[in-house]
């Protein structure tokens, strides 16, 4: 692909994947993995904590729970230490062939000796960037499914399609749905006009209603950015416009 006036061009050659031979009864019970209960599958353990020396008293804690219950298998506690404690940002993580290795690893761990596991602070989780490119992504047959299938993005599009109205000489989604159906007859993929007064619009309208879908998925950005006529998106998105003021704005600026 090429992103505007520069890019990559790539190649990839794509074959249908290897279909193994099934198998039988007999292989498959041959083959079954072990049993979660007999504790001989190889699990990682997990052992978190809000500080370093917390930490090596959560390790302490783990090895005289497992001398203290002979009955846990290895695999159960791997299983209950990743799916049923909160991770703090100190963690420790290591993969024991057996009780007898695990309580050697955990009694290193208390003794503030970490050579042998994964130990390591994990950093604060990165909020998303909304980024909103300029002219040079757009498509015959954009949004059009989108639209079809995503109720929260129609309407996000229908409204940017009604602000944008009084300043176009066309109108949004029939623009899309009549690429959309011409693009079955061409060989490739642009779009039908190189209008600027009619690719800028519609990008911006497609770019703020993919925005309100990202966050009625929750995703909200903890910031946002845009190129050319994407930074008008941007600042809308962003609430330093209002819908009618970025659209009249983005029109105006495509006919200049």
């Amino acid at each position: 692909s090429s992103f505007g006036i520069s890019g990559t061009n790539a190649h990839a050659i794509i074959e249908a994947p290897h279909r193994p031979e099934p198998s039988t009864a007999e292989s498959r019970d041959e083959d079954a993995g072990p049993d979660r209960r007999t504790g001989s599958v190889v699990a990682p353990w997990t052992v978190s904590a809000h500080s370093e020396d917390a930490l090596r008293t959560q390790a302490g804690r783990l090895a005289a729970h497992l001398r203290t219950h002979p009955e846990l298998t290895a695999t159960d506690l791997a299983f209950s230490l990743a799916t049923t404690r909160a991770a703090a940002r100190h963690r420790a993580a290591f993969v024991p062939q057996d009780r007898s290795a695990a309580l050697t690893v955990l009694d290193a761990l208390a003794e503030g000796d970490f050579q042998d596991a994964a130990v390591d602070t994990a950093r604060p989780q990165a909020a998303p960037v909304f980024v909103f490119p300029g002219q040079g992504w757009q498509w015959a047959g954009m949004a059009v499914g989108l639209y079809d299938s995503a109720p929260v993005f129609a309407r996000a599009l229908d409204e940017c399609a009604a602000a944008l109205e009084p300043h176009l000489d066309f109108r949004v989604l029939p623009f899309l749905r009549a690429e959309a159906a011409a693009a079955q007859d061409r060989p490739d993929t642009d779009l039908s006009t190189d209008r600027v007064d009619v690719v800028q619009p519609v990008l911006f309208a497609v770019m703020v209603s993919l925005a309100s879908l990202w966050r009625a998925h929750g995703v909200e950005p903890a910031a946002v950015v845009g190129h050319s006529q994407g930074e008008i998106a941007a600042a809308c998105v962003a609430g330093a416009l209002s819908l009618d003021d970025a659209a009249r704005l983005v029109a105006v600026r495509s006919r200049v």
